[in-house]
């Protein structure tokens, strides 16, 4: 019954949206400033407190998809704050917004361009329901949501170290570049997909062209390097810092350990040819196809 005029129509279920992450940058906001603490465990506290807003927005909604755009949106409202914060604008500093920014409204076009309403859920989280029975209240606050947000803010956090220093040499640079390479590589990627899935004769083809024929993940290669670009800033002026690579490495064993198996097992169920295709092509490093001997 919840959401059930909602699932009706997709400009309602946009508009409903925009409400719901306003109210929660809301919270987030109200949190940030009654908490004590420094700025980083401040934008901490409000970062749990939104999703922790939209976790109880999903429940009478029946839908867990309403956090899927927190993921791309959560950093392009915390970087902001905490340059204003730190007072930190600087040439290094305007580079990183840009570059996060790129990111982020890439990914964000992305879901608002495949999301149809809220008559869909995400593939995954009706599987883990299905799995999970009684317990899927539970896997979806801890797994689908606050999983999620401690790995953007972990992502984020050499990014929230950088911008208090703006220094530029040349590996800043270089970080700066793959950031941009990255996000670049998601766009193309997303882009040729979307045209192959309108015009395929059926959705059991596996599609094998452009990026798509040298990794069979190439989005996910461009999230992984987005990040491994932001820590590889923050080192070019603070290698001190170096542990706050934890991020990075967490958003890397995320896509290799849960979201590409995951994505496969279903794949493979439907996609024909599939078994041939693995072998033939790596899951993210491309031009470095695995042939099968003649």
């Amino acid at each position: 019954m919840g959401g059930f005029f909602l699932k009706q129509s997709r400009k309602l279920s946009f508009l409903f949206t925009l409400v719901i992450y306003a109210l929660a940058l809301a919270v987030g906001l109200l949190v940030y400033r009654r908490v004590a603490g420094g700025v980083l465990v401040r934008v901490f506290a409000a970062d749990v407190a939104a999703t922790l807003f939209l976790y109880l927005v999903s429940l009478p909604l029946g839908n867990a998809s309403v956090y899927d755009p927190y993921w791309s949106v959560a950093p392009i409202v915390i970087l902001p704050l905490c340059i204003l914060e730190f007072g930190a604008w600087s040439a290094g500093t305007i580079a990183l917004l840009v570059c996060v920014s790129y990111w982020s409204i890439r990914l964000t076009a992305n879901w608002a361009y495949t999301f149809h309403g809220y008559d869909h859920q995400d593939w995954r989280y009706t599987m883990l329901r299905e799995k999970t029975g009684a317990l899927y209240p539970l896997v979806s606050l801890f797994g689908i949501m606050l999983f999620p947000t401690l790995v953007v803010y972990l992502c984020l956090l050499p990014a929230l170290h950088y911008i208090q220093t703006g220094v530029v040499n040349l590996m800043t640079l270089l970080g700066f570049a793959l950031c941009l390479s990255a996000a670049t590589l998601q766009l193309i990627a997303d882009i040729q997909l979307h045209r192959f899935q309108r015009q395929a004769a059926n959705r059991g083809e596996i599609f094998r062209s452009g990026v798509w024929r040298h990794a069979r993940h190439p989005n996910y290669l461009g999230e992984i390097l987005m990040w491994w670009g932001v820590y590889a800033v923050l080192l070019s002026v603070r290698p001190d810092l170096w542990l706050l690579g934890l991020g990075a490495v967490a958003n890397t064993l995320m896509f290799l350990f849960i979201s590409i198996p995951m994505a496969e097992t279903r794949m493979a169920v439907y996609k024909e040819g599939f078994e041939r295709y693995v072998k033939e092509t790596n899951r993210l490093i491309p031009f470095a196809l695995k042939r099968e001997k003649a």
